[in-house]
C-alpha cells in the first residue's frame, strides 16, 4: 500500500472532493489502495523511481501518466 503526499487537511479535502466528482473516488483512497484515480485499474509497476512518486502525488499509474505527460506535438522539434 502506498502512501499519498502529505497535504495540509483542508488542501486534501478540496482534492478529494473534486477527485471524487470528477474519477469517481479520491486520490488519496486511490493511493492507499494502489488503484489508478482514472482508469481504476492495478497501480502497482512503475518504470522509475520518479514515476512512482508521481504516484503518491497524482494517484494515476504508469500508463495513464505515459498519456498525461506524452510531449505534445509543438514539444516534438522537427528534425
Amino acid at each position: 500500500m502506498a502512501t499519498p503526499m502529505k497535504r495540509t487537511p483542508e488542501m486534501q479535502a478540496t482534492l478529494d472532493k473534486l477527485e471524487t466528482t470528477f474519477f469517481g473516488m479520491s486520490n488519496s483512497k486511490a493511493i492507499e489502495t494502489n488503484t489508478c484515480v482514472q482508469c481504476h485499474k492495478p497501480a502497482t509497476i512503475f518504470n522509475d523511481a520518479l514515476s512512482t512518486k508521481e504516484f503518491t502525488i497524482s494517484g494515476l499509474c504508469q500508463a495513464c501518466q505515459d498519456i498525461a505527460f506524452a510531449p505534445c506535438e509543438d514539444d516534438v522539434e522537427e528534425e
